[in-house]
């Protein structure tokens, strides 16, 4: 972990000979060594604009495989951005950063981001051997599979460009044109409001409107980016109200994407022409569980990718289930050797039937005709009965970044970290999701 999240303190260490450190640096308030403050800091501008070009792309970059000089005296090292700076503000940054600008392509580049957004796990047996790797999470290799390849970056997306031009400094800056915006759009709107929940245990400095508005953005790309849901079909028949529901893939990868936890799924109710409710599958409860759904349930077991679904405890969720070395189903990484489903939709332009074995579907998804690259299609058998019409139809696509199962799995292990944790869960879960997408339609029945 501490590879991504830690990367200035665990590649000083690496540089040093010595091994990285996690938990050293806790609890983060008590910190009062550089490389305690290095650990706390996490990410930092320098880290990502000081690696090079060296092996991007390739396996060997994965998995926190950057490279960075550190054979270079620090007050001349290099710092990669996508502009030509001058010799007065490259002085200029020099004599304040201690680093000296250079242009390179490559900080544009997926490439880059792939560094630490395609990662590796290996399971370890009870002494500690490794007993299998897991491709934990490669949305790098999705989008290269995918028609973004070639036409969309990573940054496109996650750091979109400012319109116009814009300084690039506070003090001389020279307006720039396609200057990217360090928002870092991603999935995870749901920890920043952990985060200020128990602000003061867990050391957070930055201010609660900070995590609110870090939060409410990342929502709101969820909301307007991410997903389309439409109802393509309808027939009403012998007592039966068939829908066709059509999902469709937005992301430059599959979705969701990322660390496993996350998940999304179909939420679609049918009242009828006096506002009963006839028919309800993938309700969210407020403990953040999806009613019906197996995996919610039972840990033992988990919902399965549905082409036609007719009952109320069936559920369609876009998801990756993993199994430890005996095929047992688990959340924790450090026993998870491959996945029992995969069926978390595809980008545009992925094809099944050649994708590589470490992007490819798991599961029923994998022979569904209807489930391929950029959109799934599910049929609903609604048992309608004599209920007269017309009928309201209401679907929607939620998503979760952290799913029930993967919170309520940490009692298995009690600590005094997990047991925080699952508490913030618990008081958070009713507001753990939002909606991607939503669709309604009125059924006139004959």
């Amino acid at each position: 972990c501490a590879a991504c999240h830690m990367p200035m303190a665990r590649y000083t260490a690496k540089a040093e000979g010595r091994e990285g450190q996690v938990f050293a640096h806790l609890p983060v308030s008590h910190q009062v060594s550089d490389a305690g403050r290095l650990a706390a800091d996490g990410v930092s501008c320098a880290m990502c604009h000081q690696i090079t070009a060296e092996g991007l792309g390739r396996p060997e970059s994965f998995t926190a495989g950057f490279v960075v000089d550190t054979t270079t005296p620090p007050g001349s090292r290099r710092v990669f951005g996508p502009f030509d700076i001058d010799d007065g503000r490259a002085g200029l940054m020099r004599s304040s950063a201690g680093f000296r600008p250079e242009m390179a392509a490559h900080i544009r580049s997926s490439e880059l981001c792939a560094t630490c957004h395609t990662l590796y796990t290996h399971a370890l047996d009870e002494k500690a051997e490794v007993v299998g790797t897991l491709p934990e999470q490669v949305p790098y290799l999705e989008w290269k599979h995918s028609s973004f390849y070639g036409e969309r970056t990573c940054q496109s997306c996650h750091m979109p460009a400012v319109d116009g031009e814009t300084p690039i400094s506070g003090v001389v800056g020279k307006p720039r044109a396609e200057f990217s915006r360090h928002v870092f759009r991603g999935g995870n709107f749901f920890i920043p409001r952990i985060l200020e929940l128990d602000r003061g245990a867990l050391g957070v400095k930055a201010l609660p409107q900070e995590l609110e508005t870090g939060s409410l953005r990342t929502a709101h790309h969820l909301e307007t980016a991410a997903a389309e849901v439409t109802v393509l079909e309808w027939r009403v028949e012998n007592g039966v109200l068939g829908l066709d529901v059509g999902v469709a893939n937005l992301a430059g990868h599959k979705l969701p994407s990322a660390y496993p936890s996350r998940r999304a799924w179909l939420h679609l109710t049918v009242r009828d022409g006096s506002g009963r409710l006839v028919f309800e599958s993938g309700r969210l409860n407020l403990d953040g569980s999806i009613e019906g759904n197996d995996n919610d349930e039972d840990r033992h077991r988990f919902e399965p990718h549905h082409a036609v679904i007719g009952r109320g405890d069936e559920v369609q969720i876009y998801e990756s289930i993993l199994a430890g070395p005996g095929g047992e189903v688990t959340t924790g990484l450090l026993t998870a050797v491959r996945y029992l489903k995969d069926n978390r939709l595809l980008p545009e332009g992925f094809e099944k039937g050649t994708a590589g074995e470490d992007i490819s579907v798991k599961g029923l998804a994998r022979e569904a005709e209807d489930f391929a690259g950029g959109h799934d299609q599910v049929r609903y058998a609604v048992p309608v009965g004599a209920a007269g019409g017309p009928f309201d139809v209401r679907v929607e696509l939620l998503y979760q970044p952290i799913s029930y199962r993967w919170a309520h799995n940490l009692e298995l292990r009690p600590s005094t970290e997990a047991d925080r944790f699952l508490t913030l869960y618990k008081n958070s879960s009713g507001s753990s999701a939002v909606v991607l997408s939503r669709a309604a339609l009125l059924v006139q029945s004959p």
